[in-house]
């Protein structure tokens, strides 16, 4: 190859070492779940050799395919080897950068172009990193309940199945509340009688604690997510009264634009905090960890910009004594989970890893796809991610619209004020 045969608008800056080429980019949209998931693959000219990522932004997702279409002109005729080249092209070209649009559509440009990376060197990604450090990722499920009593019940079925960490929320009245079903019932005082009102809250989270560990003692350890809605005294507030329990984290006390005082809430709180779900760039996630605002770092991959964007998250972590706690729920594609525990197994950062038992349906779509054992994720030994995609199978389980906003639009307060869902 010659820099003359690669001569687009977008060349060739250098010779390749080897003559492979990128052919296509194209987005994939599914379902299994009911949640959309939008996965990129990369073509090469050389036959069978491709690669897929993760770009799924749930809310928005076709937004991301369609920014994928300005995506594909400048990567196509290009070498898939020059990743951080192709990748700064992409973040570079649209001028105004960052946001969850066009980071999650840039990450599965890049999560695809390790996956070819892999495949090409005959390894898995994770050694491509450096290699383990640790056999596999443990993990903690999301236990809920419509009361303390049935969040217990829930949490004792996942300890059955091997979980040493649970996240436990349980039910509260308002139509917004998270993590559980509401309770049955009304406020009639109230002017928006399907109201959260957040000191029944700060009240019924404690009890929660209290409940679980009096049932099942200290050999679990429990977390929990606030979903961004207190404010800093608020936070404050919970986070001593659930000292007794030993939360292992507490995650999201505050909502993105508060998170200057982040700070002084990690300071005044004896137990440790986790944020970074909402982060939609790697220089916001990087701030948290940078300025000691968080004790476990909860970025979602694709949000970041990719798993390299949060190979050098993991790296600053560790340099400044902070555990990552990658974001990785239903609304993750299984390239995600693949790439967030390629992090989990090479990085000394790591903390906990998030997971999710995906259905019988998704394990159709995404042949390969990794599962929790015992509480463990475990990488595949498959070169790149191992993983495939079934689109016969992604065909029969089309995405509509997400059904957060239809949710999102509930979460009020009893005066009827929107809250941050």
């Amino acid at each position: 190859m010659t820099l003359a045969e690669t001569d687009t608008a977008f060349p060739q800056p250098w010779l390749p070492r080897e003559d492979v080429r990128i052919t296509d980019l194209r987005a994939i949209v599914t379902a299994p779940e009911g949640i959309p998931l939008v996965v990129v693959r990369v073509d090469t000219d050389q036959p069978g050799l491709y690669g897929y990522g993760c770009a799924t932004f749930t809310q928005r997702w076709k937004a991301v395919v369609a920014f994928l279409e300005h995506v594909r002109p400048l990567v196509v005729g290009r070498y898939p080897g020059d990743i951080d080249d192709l990748t700064r092209l992409v973040r570079f070209t649209g001028y105004w950068r960052e946001g969850p649009v066009g980071n999650n559509a840039l990450s599965g440009l890049d999560m695809a172009l390790w996956d070819i990376a892999g495949k090409r060197a005959g390894m898995p990604v994770y050694e491509l990193f450096g290699g383990r450090v640790r056999a596999a990722a443990d993990t903690y499920l999301h236990a809920e309940g419509a009361d303390a009593a049935a969040t217990t019940d829930h949490v004792r079925k996942l300890m059955a199945a091997g979980q040493r960490h649970v996240r436990i929320q349980s039910g509260q009245q308002g139509a917004g509340h998270y993590g559980a079903p509401p309770l049955v019932g009304e406020f009639a005082w109230a002017k928006h009688a399907a109201g959260w009102r957040v000191e029944d809250y700060l009240v019924a989270t404690p009890r929660l604690f209290a409940h679980v560990r009096e049932e099942l003692g200290d050999g679990v350890e429990l977390l929990h997510d606030v979903h961004s809605r207190l404010s800093p005294s608020q936070a404050i507030t919970l986070t001593r009264s659930l000292e007794p329990y030993r939360p292992f984290f507490v995650e999201d006390v505050l909502a993105p634009e508060h998170w200057h005082r982040l700070g002084e809430v990690r300071q005044a709180s004896p137990v440790p905090i986790a944020v970074g779900e909402l982060a939609t760039s790697f220089t916001d996630a990087a701030r948290l960890v940078r300025e000691h605002q968080v004790d476990y770092l909860r970025a979602h991959l694709s949000d970041v910009g990719g798993v390299s964007a949060a190979r050098r998250l993991a790296v600053l972590a560790d340099i400044e004594g902070v555990r990552t706690a990658w974001h990785s729920p239903g609304d993750a594609s299984p390239f995600a989970v693949a790439a967030a525990v390629a992090l989990d197994v090479t990085s000394p950062a790591f903390g906990i890893q998030e997971g999710h038992v995906y259905n019988e349906a998704a394990h159709e779509v995404f042949p390969g796809m990794i599962d929790i054992v015992d509480g463990w994720l475990t990488p595949n030994d498959a070169p790149g991610w191992g993983i495939e995609v079934d689109e016969k199978a992604a065909a029969r389980f089309p995405a509509g619209l997400s059904g957060h906003d239809a949710w999102a639009a509930k979460v009020r307060a009893p005066d009827g004020a929107l809250i941050a869902p």
